[in-house]
C-alpha cells in the first residue's frame, strides 16, 4: 500500500516557515525516511518533489540528509531525532528565499 509519509513522521506547524515534517518517534542515526525527489527533466529544477521531500524544510543546521541513488534522492536522518522534533536538510537544488 502507498504511503506518502513514512508512519515515522507527519506534516506540521513548523518554527522555520508554514508546515514541515515532525518525527512522530524517536528515529536513530542513518534512519532512511524515503524518497525526496526523482529526478525527470520534464519539470523545473529537474526534479520531482515527493510529499517527503515537498515539506522538510531548509536549515543551516540540519538533522538529515540526502544521498543520490541513481535518479532518486533519498533522505536519511543525519543524527538521533526525538519525537516532536521537525526534521530538516541543508537545500542544494535551490536556495531558499
Amino acid at each position: 500500500m502507498y504511503r506518502p509519509l513514512p508512519s515515522s513522521v507527519t506534516i506540521g506547524p513548523s518554527k522555520i516557515d508554514g508546515l514541515g515534517l515532525i518525527a512522530t518517534t524517536n528515529l536513530n542515526t542513518h534512519t532512511r525516511l524515503g524518497i525526496g525527489h526523482i529526478k525527470d527533466g520534464r519539470f523545473e529544477d529537474g526534479w520531482i518533489r515527493t510529499p517527503l521531500g515537498g515539506f522538510i524544510n531548509h536549515s543551516l543546521n540540519p538533522n538529515c540528509e540526502i544521498k543520490e541513488v541513481d535518479d532518486l534522492l533519498i533522505i536519511y536522518t543525519q543524527r538521533d531525532i526525538k519525537a516532536g522534533q521537525e526534521l530538516t536538510l541543508y537545500y542544494t537544488l535551490y536556495i531558499p528565499e
